[in-house]
């Protein structure tokens, strides 16, 4: 693991729009020549543009929560922000720059931009989990907030954030909506882009996220039978199976664990592999 990578991760004060691009960087190898065409000058001028349009819309409005409400419209229909949920997200809306331009981003890296432009334009943005989906909300003063999808730019109204502030657990009068903090941001992100490439079958850059995620949280389970899983597809079983082993041992309940505890216990590790 690059230490300083990992000293970036944990840093409160790196802006958390240049971490995804670290962490782009780190998992898809980027060389110096690709890395400016991929997130050079260009790529982030287009997102200064954005800014500069979305304030210059909202500078002569005096109403914070009408102020929102335009910046809004002005991202998600004059920007092109507005897009539908996919049952699945490629590779490539996870890359920060690319995906921006191309205006297929992921919903935990289209959250981040948005989150990044609304502060840009003067309120107080953040990113919150809203079951079962990460949302954007914007404190426009005092007395107002608006929670919205970031994929779809549909805001929620009170009564639908209560219904889904009811499937938490306990006592639904001390539920509050806490802002995520940047290392669950993070691992959302790395979570979501790991499936990803396990879909694609890119399994050595999907192992790169689960080095990452478990040098956050190195007790994980569930990341470490991900990475037993990712190791086994890439023949490299005998290591792959203390991870197997860990999780069998933590999730013992768990059904993928009863399975994988039965092809333990008949696997003959003498078998060689083939690297």
């Amino acid at each position: 693991m690059n230490t300083l990578l990992l000293s970036e991760l944990q840093s409160q004060e790196k802006d958390l729009l240049q971490t995804l691009v670290l962490l782009e960087e780190y998992i898809f190898q980027v060389d110096k020549a690709d890395e400016q065409v991929a997130n050079g000058e260009l790529s982030f001028n287009s997102l200064e543009t954005i800014i500069e349009q979305c304030q210059a819309v909202i500078a002569e409005i005096e109403s914070p929560l009408e102020q929102a409400e335009i910046l809004l419209n002005e991202l998600f229909y004059q920007h092109l922000f507005i897009d539908n949920h996919k049952m699945y997200w490629p590779v490539k809306s996870f890359k920060i720059a690319s995906s921006l331009n191309q205006r297929l981003m992921s919903p935990i890296v289209k959250a981040t931009f948005v989150c990044e432009i609304v502060n840009a334009c003067g309120f107080v943005a953040d990113l919150v989990f809203v079951p079962s989906k990460v949302m954007v909300r914007i404190n426009c003063d005092d007395k107002y907030a608006i929670i919205f999808d970031a994929v779809t730019g549909e805001s929620l109204n009170w009564h639908e954030l209560d219904l889904r502030l009811d499937d938490l657990d306990g006592d639904p009068s001390q539920h509050e909506l806490m802002d995520m903090n940047r290392q669950a941001i993070l691992v959302e992100y790395l979570s979501s882009l790991k499936s990803a490439l396990i879909r694609e079958q890119l399994f050595d850059k999907a192992l790169l996220c689960v080095d990452l995620l478990l040098s956050l949280n190195p007790d994980d389970p569930l990341q470490r039978r991900d990475r037993g899983f990712l190791l086994h597809q890439l023949d490299c079983f005998k290591v792959a199976v203390d991870d197997y082993r860990y999780f069998v041992e933590q999730c013992p309940k768990d059904p993928a664990a009863q399975l994988l505890k039965i092809q333990l216990d008949n696997i003959t590790l003498s078998e060689p592999t083939f690297h």
